[in-house]
């Protein structure tokens, strides 16, 4: 009798102490660090979103028609392969090694592309044009692969080139404490800066 007493009063003291974890860990913690991130760093607690829900600040996005077609107004982000691209529920890299062909094929085909467009040597065009990052929704892209779509955004918005180099210089961000990765551009943040320059 006296241990069913005692299992009885040792379930009834572990369900209270769930509770009770669970009311101030699962809830009372959650709230705490919720309400601090929106008091201290709103933006970021709430995703970095672009401006007139344009998506996020950190994960990139096509700038192409319907078609797939690159909009020659536009600066072009890196290649995706999350998912159907820049799938957040997807993130991924291919997967393939250097020495795959079908990786070695897609770039030789992305790589002639983008010297068309862009009216370049193929030799001339940067490493990240032509590849995917490895979660595959990497917002940004090299400042020489940004420098290097100047004249054809330029002449499509009908401004000099002078006007859309400033601004795109205007956007490198630096890297990482000073000394980690290589300086980049944001490329949506970038075109939206482009389009609110046009606007004004």
């Amino acid at each position: 009798m006296s241990f069913t007493r005692t299992a009885a009063r040792t379930t009834g003291v572990a369900i209270r102490a769930m509770l009770v974890l669970t009311l101030v860990l699962g809830v009372g913690y959650t709230l705490l660090v919720t309400g601090i991130g929106q008091l201290a760093l709103p933006w970021q607690a709430n995703g970095s979103p672009l401006p007139d829900d344009k998506g996020s600040s950190l994960i990139g996005q096509p700038f192409t028609d319907a078609d797939g077609e690159a909009l020659p107004e536009y600066f072009q982000s890196r290649p995706s392969a999350a998912g159907d691209g820049y799938d957040g529920a997807g993130s991924s890299g291919s997967n393939l090694g250097p020495e795959n062909p079908d990786l070695v094929a897609a770039i030789a085909d992305r790589q002639a592309a983008i010297a068309e467009r862009e009216g370049v040597k193929a030799s001339e065009v940067p490493a990240d044009a032509v590849t995917a990052s490895g979660s595959g929704l990497d917002p940004h892209i090299s400042v020489a692969y940004a420098l290097l779509q100047v004249p054809r955004v330029a002449e499509a918005r009908g401004v000099p080139e002078q006007q859309v180099q400033d601004l795109v210089e205007s956007r490198i961000q630096g890297r990482d404490l000073g000394f980690l990765g290589e300086e980049r551009i944001n490329v949506a943040e970038l075109n939206l800066a482009l389009d609110d320059q046009e606007g004004e």
